[in-house]
């Protein structure tokens, strides 16, 4: 099965691009792992990179049976990655990453994720989000739903960024891992994304992707979107869009 990708970065209104992604197709398949830096210009590029390469690499030559064992091994192998840099060079303590891989296959879609960075399913006309968002956004919405808060306190709340979990090279605190293949159908598109994309609305992901004429063009409208939202703070912004091609 020969998934399409495409990938495309925007630095948004930052001087630096702290983003990262990668992909490596297979027989059969192809994996995809997309990673958001933290630590500064320098270590969170640092990390971000050194992520995705490592995991990448981990994932192709890894012994362990099964594409779930095979991913969270990728995941161990990216961390400790950052974890010697660090060693290395005292000078990017505190660097760390985002980090979500997945590989696609003759048996559906599997994942693997830690931080903020979305994996989103888009199958025709609905968008469903895959993983698990490990910043406070989801504790601090919680309040809202229950009435201990408003929703325009939660939606104001500084603190809606901060990570509950990353790559830092120590223990991971949170990793949502798929728990089985996602069958996945032809036309089917999946988006790994730094969380810059979070500036446009799930249904304008939509709109952009079934809209799109080529997988190229999905990825470039994706940012032009986000661009035209227009926030004056605007993070950086990758998307890695893969689809399962159509029948014959």
């Amino acid at each position: 099965m020969a998934f399409e990708h495409a990938i495309r970065a925007s630095k948004g209104a930052r001087s630096y691009q702290e983003d990262a992604a990668e992909v490596r197709e297979e027989a059969g398949g192809l994996t995809a792992v997309l990673a958001d830096g933290m630590g500064g210009h320098a270590g969170g590029a640092r990390a971000s990179g050194l992520a995705c390469m490592f995991f990448l690499q981990a994932f192709a030559m890894s012994p362990a049976q099964g594409v779930r064992a095979r991913l969270a091994e990728a995941l161990e192998v990216a961390n400790d990655a950052i974890a010697h840099e660090t060693d290395e060079d005292p000078s990017l303590a505190g660097m760390g990453c985002t980090l979500v891989g997945a590989a696609f296959g003759p048996d559906g879609l599997e994942w693997v994720s830690v931080g903020d960075s979305p994996l989103f399913l888009v199958r025709k006309d609905e968008i469903v989000l895959l993983n698990e968002d490990h910043s406070l956004a989801p504790e601090i919405d919680k309040l809202a739903a229950t009435g201990k808060i408003s929703w325009d306190a939660a939606r104001a709340d500084p603190r809606r960024h901060v990570l509950r979990s990353a790559l830092t090279g120590t223990e991971i605190d949170l990793v949502d891992r798929s728990q089985r293949p996602l069958a996945l159908q032809p036309g089917d598109v999946a988006i790994l994304a730094s969380d810059g994309i979070h500036s446009i609305s799930h249904a304008e992901i939509v709109r952009v992707v079934v809209g799109a004429r080529t997988l190229d063009a999905a990825a470039e409208a994706l940012l032009a979107a986000v661009e035209a939202a227009g926030d004056a703070y605007q993070d950086n912004t990758t998307v890695v869009v893969v689809r399962v091609p159509e029948s014959p």
